[in-house]
């Protein structure tokens, strides 16, 4: 059940899994809906579960940001409305970036379709079915990245589920949240939907190949998610056109850099301390 909207999760099912699992949380969920009008809960027991779950959540998250940090792999979680091109974004990302080392997870209630065009660029993609689940969580993550062959100093792009409201809630570990708006959707969508745009480091304007052709406000659109969030950093781009692909890549490698750097530094740490340790260890022997 999700604290959120109070869906059913059904079966997950995660590709290359030893088994699928009907719940891949470890804890339980109260067998109602998560609303405070739902018959037999109290707006207290309801608080109660919510923060129950996100507790959980945020320790399997915490435990999936200490992996990646060793590793040196930076993280993020694609969020939005569905239809607004996230797919095809990431299949054009991998082929720009020309980096061998990107690995994706991808999240749909069904179907595989969205793994199988990732994988035909060449990257690594699992995909995460979550039957009547609205969004991914930190579990479900954990278990997708051990099937992945995570290199180091690399890029793991988590497609979430195509909704702007559960995933809001879900910490999966990631660096950041990157919430894509669609020209073709609504400019007032980040004040409709204000906790994914307050959650998301950078929001992506899509599609903007269609703006002759459309009657949208750009910088309606921006001034809207600044208004939820007045430090969101936003790129204009088209996956088609290839329009602001040139400063999302740059985000990227920015990115990956940084944690690329910050592990280096983690390993000179470590090897330093172990030579001072190697070292009085001698002087004691002498």
């Amino acid at each position: 059940m999700c604290v959120t909207c109070g869906c059913g999760e059904g079966d997950v099912r995660i590709e290359g899994a030893t088994a699928h699992h009907d719940h891949v949380h470890d804890h339980e969920h109260d067998p109602a809906p998560a609303h405070s009008h739902a018959p037999g809960i109290t707006p207290g027991r309801r608080v109660q579960i919510e923060q129950d779950i996100l507790a959980q959540n945020n320790a399997y998250a915490q435990a999936n940001r200490r992996l990646l940090a060793e590793r040196g792999v930076f993280a993020l979680n694609l969020v939005s409305s569905p239809g607004s091109g996230k797919t095809s974004l990431l299949c054009k990302t991998i082929d720009l970036l020309k980096q061998p080392a990107v690995a994706v997870i991808e999240g749909d209630q069904q179907t595989s379709q969205d793994a199988e065009r990732i994988r035909a660029t060449g990257a690594q993609a699992i995909q995460i079915n979550t039957g009547k689940g609205c969004h991914l969580d930190a579990h479900m993550v954990g278990h997708a990245m051990a099937q992945l062959k995570l290199a180091d100093d690399s890029l793991l792009m988590i497609e979430n589920v195509g909704n702007l409201v559960c995933p809001a809630a879900f910490d999966l570990g990631e660096a950041h949240k990157v919430v894509i708006l669609s020209v073709t959707e609504g400019e007032d969508k980040p004040i409709k939907y204000p906790d994914m745009f307050r959650a998301a480091s950078l929001m992506l304007l899509n599609k903007i190949d269609l703006l002759p052709y459309l009657t949208y406000d750009v910088d309606a659109a921006i001034g809207y998610a600044r208004r939820v969030n007045p430090g969101i950093q936003v790129i204009q781009l088209s996956a088609t056109s290839g329009a602001g692909m040139a400063e999302w890549l740059a985000f990227l490698r920015d990115g990956m850099a940084r944690d690329q750097a910050a592990r280096q530094q983690t390993v000179a740490g470590l090897q330093a301390r172990i030579a001072r340790l190697e070292a009085q260890l001698q002087a004691r022997a002498a």
